[in-house]
């Protein structure tokens, strides 16, 4: 059958058989959108398959119709794994640009945490566990210096070396980007 590459041939057969199978189809699917357009694969299909019809095996309707109920069946097969795909989205929100903003945020402010993290593992004993107890647990310096057993004016001083050491830390970034505006 040579019905790609004559397109007076291939009009004759789709006339022939186009009301068929429109009929074949909607009795498969009920929407008429999609029954529309089956139909219309399944024609490409037959353009794309010509080579492959053989008069000896059977009629061209029989052939027709083996295309058709392929098309139609992997439209089932498409329609199910988009079900099972909806179904495991069920429930779930899907991100919205406030969401990927709030994200970003976080993944930034990770970051800068780790940094700070960094400069703090850098400090000495004394000095980390002042600072972390006054900014950290939210403790007055008063309190941090009992918690360590050591004089107030001790941890004061720890407290502004520990501070010095940080803003230190991060001034040459900061000094470095302002630099750049």
């Amino acid at each position: 059958m040579r019905l790609n590459e004559d397109p007076a041939a291939f009009e004759a057969f789709y006339r022939r058989h186009v009301d068929a199978v429109l009929r074949f189809v909607t009795r498969r699917v009920s929407d008429p959108h999609l029954a529309a357009d089956l139909t219309a694969d399944i024609f490409v299909a037959v353009l794309d398959s010509a080579h492959t019809y053989v008069p000896g095996r059977g009629g061209e309707a029989a052939w027709l119709y083996g295309i058709a109920r392929n098309v139609v069946s992997a439209q089932y097969r498409r329609a199910a794994r988009e079900s099972r795909a909806g179904g495991r989205l069920a429930g779930r929100r899907m991100l919205d640009d406030d969401d990927l903003t709030r994200m970003e945020e976080r993944i930034d402010a990770g970051r800068r945490m780790r940094h700070a993290w960094e400069a703090l593992a850098g400090l000495p004993e004394g000095e980390r566990a002042v600072l972390e107890l006054v900014a950290i647990d939210q403790l007055s310096v008063k309190e941090a210096a009992a918690a360590l057993g050591i004089r107030q004016v001790t941890a004061r001083v720890r407290l502004h070396r520990a501070r010095r050491a940080l803003r230190d830390v991060a001034s040459p970034a900061s000094v470095y980007l302002e630099g750049q505006a």
